[in-house]
């Protein structure tokens, strides 16, 4: 009976889960509207952009991550979801729909709810190659490391296996593709 029990939990936290949809470019919300509107819980996190045409500036209402929109459980409705128009797939890992931990999604929500402003960034962890793209150190190269909270720049003299970091802001960076990692 315990194990009932068990599985019965792990199937009411697997139905409440977000989880991640892959949609058309640029349909993401009409796809959470539609979506809220069959009573589906959906979130699409914004931020506002300032986009420039040569005779205008113009304030958008963007998503933070294009083509996806988050959505917690209804999986028992998974047909009337991929129906939404719009809505190209569920976002999948080792054959079945990803869970997305319920404190990213609040991480985010806290962020927008306090009006932090927040933009698109490259995703980067540590141990990657990258690249200053301005301020001081401009044209850099060398690999992100985490320490203490602060992000830093190792940058290595090879030939003498000595290395050196200095503290930098990440978003100051851009990965290096491994492209360019091979050809250095």
């Amino acid at each position: 009976m315990h194990t009932s029990m068990s599985n019965a939990a792990v199937q009411h936290d697997a139905d409440t889960a977000w989880r991640a949809l892959y949609t058309r470019h640029r349909h993401e919300k009409a796809v959470a509207n539609i979506l809220s509107s069959k009573g589906f819980e959906v979130f699409l996190p914004l931020y506002l952009a300032v986009h420039r045409w040569k005779d205008r500036n113009k304030q958008l209402s963007l998503p933070l991550f294009p083509c996806y929109v988050f959505l917690k459980g209804g999986l028992e409705r998974q047909l009337d979801i991929l129906r939404t128009p719009g809505v190209y797939s569920l976002v999948a890992g080792a054959s079945r729909s990803a869970v997305i931990p319920e404190e990213e999604i609040n991480g985010f929500r806290r962020m927008l709810e306090n009006g932090i402003r927040v933009e698109p960034h490259p995703f980067l962890k540590s141990g990657d190659r990258v690249r200053v793209k301005s301020g001081a150190l401009a044209g850099v190269e060398g690999i992100l490391i985490r320490k203490k909270g602060q992000f830093r720049l190792v940058v290595s003299v090879t030939i003498l296996g000595k290395s050196a970091a200095a503290e930098i802001d990440v978003t100051t960076v851009e990965r290096v593709s491994s492209r360019n990692v091979a050809a250095a």
